[in-house]
């Protein structure tokens, strides 16, 4: 299988006043096209820094990023921010909605950033709501939302562009469980039905459960590959 995403000798250190904190030492990892990984550990075991790090929200201190051929280590703030608008999917704990748009326009918000006409961005985003079983709220506010309609269009709006790569933080941190049970099928079937390389953080083990396999992070490095757990 196509290897999406090679990480090699991955480090990431942050400066705290006088101090250097290594959070990442030295991680390889290799994700196939239409892996769904479900990234575990303690706190402060550098979970969503590592998340931060394939997306290209953050830089590494050291070693190499490379995604379908690209090397995004290499790239500037301006490049990677181009790469990741059209390579990537982000969808975080908080849903992070513009409260005043209704869910077609969230939907919307990351097409702005494209050559696409507005009859264009409003098909899209029909699509990607239909796609998430939201065709009918279209036209409601985030406030008239449930928490898991809200997480729905927050995932609309992560696969609208057609990213090859969903970066999730704690998708259903903030649901009830009949919710995350729910958030959690339809991420699946993106990663089955859609072929959607997905990458979910979570400290929930049944959320874990939906991955097809499990990766343990502790203190910054990786679990031994006999760790990992495939589902």
């Amino acid at each position: 299988m196509e290897t999406l995403v090679t990480l090699r000798g991955l480090t990431k250190t942050y400066q705290r006043g006088p101090e250097k904190v290594e959070v990442l030492h030295g991680i390889d990892l290799d994700i196939p096209q239409g892996d769904f990984v479900a990234l575990m550990g303690p706190s402060g075991s550098g979970k969503t820094t590592l998340l931060n790090l394939i997306g290209g929200l953050d830089s590494p201190t050291g070693g190499e990023i490379e995604i379908d051929g690209e090397r995004i280590d290499r790239m500037t703030p301006g490049q990677l921010s181009h790469w990741r608008s059209n390579n990537v999917g982000f969808v975080f704990q908080f849903y992070n909605l513009m409260p005043t748009l209704n869910a077609q326009k969230n939907v919307e918000l990351p097409l702005l950033l494209t050559r696409l006409g507005a009859a264009q961005r409003r098909h899209n985003a029909e699509i990607a709501l239909q796609l998430v079983g939201l065709a009918e709220r279209a036209k409601h506010r985030p406030n008239e939302l449930s928490g898991g309609q809200q997480q729905r269009v927050a995932i609309a709006r992560a696969i609208v562009s057609d990213p090859r790569l969903l970066i999730c933080d704690e998708p259903t941190g903030d649901l009830d469980r009949q919710s995350a049970e729910e958030i959690l099928n339809l991420l699946q079937s993106l990663n089955r039905d859609h072929g959607k390389t997905i990458v979910m953080v979570t400290h929930d083990p049944k959320a874990a459960d939906h991955a097809r396999r499990t990766i343990h992070l502790d203190k910054g490095t990786l679990a031994a590959p006999g760790a990992d757990v495939a589902h």
